[in-house]
């Protein structure tokens, strides 16, 4: 007996495609600047916090060693909630491909998360990103989902888009 799994769309936007198969959550959109700007932005602690979070939230980064078991850190602070502390660690890199890290977050009680691949491919004169969250199960992929990550990463990629015109 084969099992199929469903594609979920899960809030695309114009500009934006997330969807999720079986425990996996996909974020893809293209970017209007080269590969090498938009993978520095993934990759540089300077440049990461003018982007990453959402709206109304600011990020820093405590550690970022991007390299294989290079460990990295972020802080995310608002004025509407706690901290929330994101970290993991790169297990692969291949600059400026594609990355892999552990995800992980903390919540009370707990921590959350998982594998992580990103892809950054040159397309039509652009990147396409792709950020695949590999949650393990359909369970925990909807847990993730009640966290909020989808709408912190529609408006961290929309933070993304402006950024990359000023770079």
């Amino acid at each position: 007996m084969t099992m199929t799994t469903t594609r979920i769309d899960r809030g695309s936007t114009a500009t934006t495609t997330i969807y999720s198969e079986g425990g996996e959550l996909v974020f893809e959109r293209k970017f209007a600047a080269p590969r090498s700007l938009v993978w520095r932005a993934f990759t540089d602690p300077d440049v990461v916090p003018r982007w990453w979070g959402k709206h109304g939230s600011q990020t820093e980064v405590v550690e970022m060693d991007v390299r294989p078991g290079g460990r990295w850190r972020y802080i995310s602070r608002a004025a509407d909630r706690d901290d929330i502390v994101f970290f993991g660690e790169y297990l692969s890199v291949d600059a400026p491909r594609s990355y892999d890290w552990t995800f992980l977050f903390e919540y009370p009680g707990g921590v959350a998360g998982g594998p992580e691949s990103h892809t950054f491919d040159e397309v039509d004169g652009g990147t396409l990103v792709r950020s695949i969250g590999h949650m393990g199960s359909p369970e925990a992929l909807e847990g993730a989902l009640a966290s909020g990550m989808v709408e912190g990463a529609l408006e961290a990629w929309e933070r993304l888009d402006k950024i990359l015109t000023e770079l």
